[in-house]
């Protein structure tokens, strides 16, 4: 089994505790629950506080930009959990796939995803590589070894092959 990589769990844990953290200040501090603050005390100084009260298009642009911040986030978490892929990873099927193309120089990426649907193989070769090649051996041997050893041999299966510009 692969070992996951712990840097996006790590980043959602310090990004999560910075957000709890704020929002509990944010609570506590309008509840007039924060300890050595007086209930009406200002947080901005007085010097900011004019020119935001008598132009308030910064404010629009920082809502604005704080929006579109966590609208970024949520795609990213969404994507980070796996939502939208359709199947789950076949380490075994991307092991063949790897050892069916072993004769093609810089192959980048290649995996192998199993779901309801059929079995999805994904390839991605160089500029320089011989897309005729690499066709002939998926299409020779190593596709249908790889369904049967993920499914069983009626499986439908795309495979998509992504040549690199550089």
């Amino acid at each position: 089994m692969m070992r996951q990589y712990a840097g996006n769990r790590i980043g959602l844990a310090v990004v999560g505790g910075i957000l709890l953290a704020a929002g509990t200040l944010a609570w506590l501090r309008g509840h007039d629950r924060l300890f050595g603050l007086a209930p009406h005390a200002k947080i901005l100084p007085a010097q900011l506080t004019r020119p935001i009260a008598e132009e308030p298009w910064p404010l629009w642009l920082l809502a604005l930009v704080l929006l579109l911040t966590a609208l970024t986030a949520l795609r990213w978490l969404l994507i980070s959990l796996g939502w939208g892929r359709r199947g789950t990873r076949e380490d075994t099927g991307t092991a063949m796939l790897f050892v069916g193309l072993k004769g093609v120089d810089g192959l980048s990426k290649a995996g192998v995803r199993a779901g309801e649907d059929g079995v999805r193989i994904a390839v991605t070769c160089p500029p320089a590589a011989d897309v005729g090649a690499v066709v002939g051996k998926l299409d020779q041997d190593v596709v249908g070894k790889i369904r049967r050893e993920i499914r069983d041999d009626e499986a439908a299966t795309v495979v998509r092959l992504h040549v690199r510009r550089k």
